[in-house]
């Protein structure tokens, strides 16, 4: 019996391996993020770059090889429905098994949900499961590779988050919601959740001692964006049924089953390392991922392949993106700017201006209007004259001639606006539903909906225009006793307001010194640790988050387009740097985002020196650490500087010192330029160079701190180029003793002057000649040294030792010594 007994186990291994690839999808949001837009179809079915979500999602999951779907909604369901029917998915040999179930009207939360997935039965074995508006190109079926590997040894191992690293300014970065993981760094099993967010902020979080006492190492990760898809055991749901409290998948069910002393089951993060995957849950980030897409970071699914929705575009210059199919109008006059799609039969009249938009098919832009940063649903038309910036226009508004709408505003499906309006920012309309919309829409949290509708009496609508049908969406603050808690408060959702910097919002958090989760925080109101770094926050690329002083309109729209250019760079470089991507298409990336901007080429150089500086971890108490880090990222990515264009190696070295002279990094300059040296991006003409250039001693500079650095730079240059003196010379004794060398049969080592790098500035050698250890000595002694024992210049900026001497890449051995000084180290390459 014990032998039948593991045969049918090796047989039940076997079959998982062969299972269907199941998915859920919960298509309902359960937020009123998006509110007007979803107030007659749900957010999965909104465009983006052209495409519904659903459709975007459908995608992610056929990339991944799943075979089997069930899309689980409860609002708008029918429509849901259509959708799925009339798309390509439906059709035979789509690839994938769609099945959309309705779920009943009390279903409020995604625990609401998967309890009614535990009822039905649905899933018959691991299955992956993600939300509505995913758009991925993850390849998720290596992470169920993953996750059957561990479940065949651990069968409590119930559930595998996928997660990614990001910058603290990456663009799809929750700034309203995010997460703290504690990860066990050798099995990446989750050993602790704590959901964060924007307002009220926590300034620390509480890890049960008994995870420190279990593990000896953890990994506390605050830079891992949550993609929301997770691979699940066919025991999640009964899980969420055994568990009412259980509403939220993070907030609730992660940090329960991980807080809890009697389930004992596992879940684990896989951090992919390669790919893009983000989640449309707020109006900030429709817009961020929407230009995620135009800057082609989703491949394949791009709009001129791949597109979800089934159009063909053309990819031009600067990421502009046309239909193709020869519907499209563009007077002679207009100005299609970069990172903008144009959808078929759309016209863009004279004058106009669409720059880093997209506007949807059938849509008219009127003569002289201008459309920046914002998005056009599908039969938009868009009067002469107007201007619309960092908004969302919905299917069929008509926004008449004259009429401007600031940022921030949406405008829900068939609103007409004008003519001559003008809107609040982050202004909210809709029209007013009729007796067939309420009948086919059933929902019971549509009361919001109700109440809006009721209190219209008391709107002054005169800036509207005298067209307009529109409904006004409360514009103040909702009153003490309406507040919600959680994510969906009134402060926090206006971090995930597309166009609203939250700067009064931070300011509130700062002087209330911590927030109402955190009443044992003994942290000071400007903390460094905060797990929430404010100053990100206005670190977008939309220009309206820039703040200036009052200047002429001229000086405004240079500095705000030079912020917005500055922070461009910044986040292509983080993504770059996160995801690995090669030299090649890192400068590729930086000079279509220069063109675009017609800046000069010595501000993407700037961006690029800052990002390698600032991206060199500081190895504290560990010079050969140290240098070693330096060496990575330099070796790594040190040629982007040149690849980008206009080779310069003397302002290289220049912006260098500018950079470390106002960085935290300052000690690292001297093994920095080392390190430039080394992998031939400056050689030592040019070294010499700047040398001599009036602006590197920094005379020009007023006194403080910043004045200093740039003169202990300009020592380290000193040293520098005293090595080389002292190379050379070394270099013509040797050349000198060729011919004795040669009678004797000994071939002499012939120093190379691009191999060489002073110790002082470069990493701890192993070896040296006795007569270089000598030479050495006599040449660290320095004009701003007191006292009879000589020191480095470097001292104060280099880890590295007082040593000065140059070594040549290969040393005689009959001559090799190894130091064993504190004083006497030398590198050797």
């Amino acid at each position: 019996m014990a032998a039948k007994s593991t045969n049918s186990g090796k047989e039940k291994l076997i079959d998982e391996d062969e299972e269907v690839l199941q998915a859920v999808i919960l298509a309902d949001s359960f937020n009123k993020r998006f509110r007007p837009l979803t107030t007659r179809k749900p957010r999965c079915l909104l465009p983006i770059c052209n495409a519904p979500l659903l459709d975007w999602t459908f995608e992610s999951l056929a990339l991944a090889g799943v075979q089997e779907v069930f899309v689980i909604c409860r609002s708008h369901a029918e429509l849901v429905k259509n959708a799925i029917k009339e798309s390509k998915w439906s059709k035979p040999g789509s690839g994938m098994k769609i099945v959309p179930i309705m779920t009943a009207k009390e279903t409020f939360s995604p625990g609401d949900a998967m309890r009614d997935i535990y009822t039905r039965g649905l899933v018959t074995s691991d299955f992956v499961l993600v939300m509505g508006d995913l758009v991925s190109n993850i390849r998720i079926d290596e992470v169920v590779r993953v996750h059957k590997e561990r479940r065949k040894t651990n069968k409590d191992a119930i559930m595998t988050m996928v997660v990614k690293e990001s910058g603290v300014n990456h663009r799809t970065r929750a700034k309203g919601e995010s997460s703290v993981f504690v990860l066990d760094p050798n099995t990446s099993e989750c050993l602790h959740y704590e959901h964060l967010q924007g307002y009220p902020a926590k300034k620390g979080i509480s890890i049960p001692r008994e995870i420190f006492a279990e593990h000896p190492e953890l990994d506390i990760r605050n830079d891992l964006i949550d993609c929301s898809i997770d691979v699940c055991s066919v025991e999640v749901p009964s899980l969420f049924q055994d568990n009412f409290d259980y509403l939220d998948i993070r907030r609730d069910f992660v940090h329960g089953i991980l807080t809890s002393d009697i389930l004992m089951k596992n879940i684990y993060c896989y951090v992919a390392e390669e790919g893009y995957a983000a989640r449309v849950q707020d109006t900030r980030s429709y817009a961020s991922i929407s230009k995620d897409i135009l800057s082609r970071w989703t491949f394949p699914l791009v709009p001129d392949d791949n597109h979800p929705g089934g159009h063909i575009y053309e990819h031009t210059r600067g990421n502009r993106y046309i239909a193709k199919d020869n519907t499209v109008v563009l007077a002679r006059t207009c100005n299609i700017g970069t990172n903008t799609l144009i959808g078929s039969s759309t016209t863009v009249s004279d004058n106009a201006s669409v720059i880093a938009s997209v506007i949807g098919q059938n849509c008219s832009i009127g003569a002289g209007s201008t459309i920046r940063n914002s998005y056009i649903f599908e039969n938009a038309v868009i009067g002469e004259n107007c201007h619309v910036e960092q908004s969302i226009i919905g299917a069929g508004v008509q926004i008449k001639d004259g009429s401007r709408v600031p940022k921030g505003c949406l405008i829900a499906d068939g609103v007409i606006v004008g003519p001559n309006a003008t809107l609040q920012p982050f202004e909210r309309l809709s029209t007013k539903r009729d007796e067939n919309d309420s009948n086919a829409d059933d929902d019971s949290d549509d009361s919001d909906v109700e109440e809006v509708e009721a209190s219209q009496d008391s709107i002054d609508k005169s800036a509207l225009g005298k067209d307009s049908n529109a409904v006004v969406w409360p514009r103040a603050p909702p009153d003490e006793e309406d507040e919600v808690e959680g994510p969906e408060n009134y402060e926090n959702q206006r971090f995930m307001r597309l166009g609203d910097t939250a700067s009064d919002v931070e300011v509130e958090v700062s002087d209330d010194g911590s927030s109402s989760d955190d009443e044992e925080s003994s942290s000071s109101d400007d903390d460094d640790g905060d797990f929430h770094e404010r100053s990100s926050v206005s670190g977008m690329s939309d220009a309206s988050g820039v703040e200036m002083p009052a200047m002429g309109l001229g000086d405004a729209a240079g500095l705000m387009a030079d912020a917005e250019f500055r922070t461009e760079v910044n986040q292509s470089l983080e993504r770059a740097f996160a995801e690995g991507h090669s030299v090649d298409n890192a400068a590729v990336e930086l000079k279509t985002l220069r063109m675009a901007s017609n800046v000069p080429l010595s501000r993407v150089k700037e961006a690029v020196v800052a990002a390698i500086v600032e991206k060199i971890p500081v190895v504290d108490g560990d010079p050969a650490a140290q240098r070693r880090e330096i060496a990575s990222v330099v070796g790594r990515w040190g040629d982007l500087i040149n690849r980008i264009g206009g080779v310069d190696p003397v302002e290289t070295v220049s912006i260098l010192q500018a950079h470390c002279a106002t960085s935290t990094r300052m000690s690292l300059f001297g093994q920095i330029l080392a390190a430039l040296y080394q992998e031939d991006i400056v050689e030592e003409d040019h070294i010499r160079a700047w040398h001599r250039l009036a602006a590197s001693k920094g005379t020009d500079l007023k006194d403080g701190a910043e004045s200093e650095n740039f003169q202990k730079c300009w020592m380290i240059g000193s040293h520098m180029i005293q090595q080389f003196d002292a190379q050379e010379s070394e270099s013509e004794d040797e050349t000198e003793s060729e011919d004795d060398n040669a009678d004797n049969g000994r071939t002499p080592a012939t120093p190379k002057a691009s191999s060489v790098i002073p110790a002082a500035l470069a990493a701890r050698g192993a070896t040296a000649s006795e007569d270089s250890t000598e030479s050495g000595d006599e040449s660290t002694s320095t004009e701003g040294v007191d006292g009879g024992e000589s020191e480095s210049a470097s001292e104060d900026v280099s880890a590295s030792e007082n040593s000065s001497r140059p070594v040549s890449a290969t040393t005689s051995e009959d001559e090799t010594t190894e130091s064993e000084s504190e004083d006497d180290v030398v590198l050797v390459h």
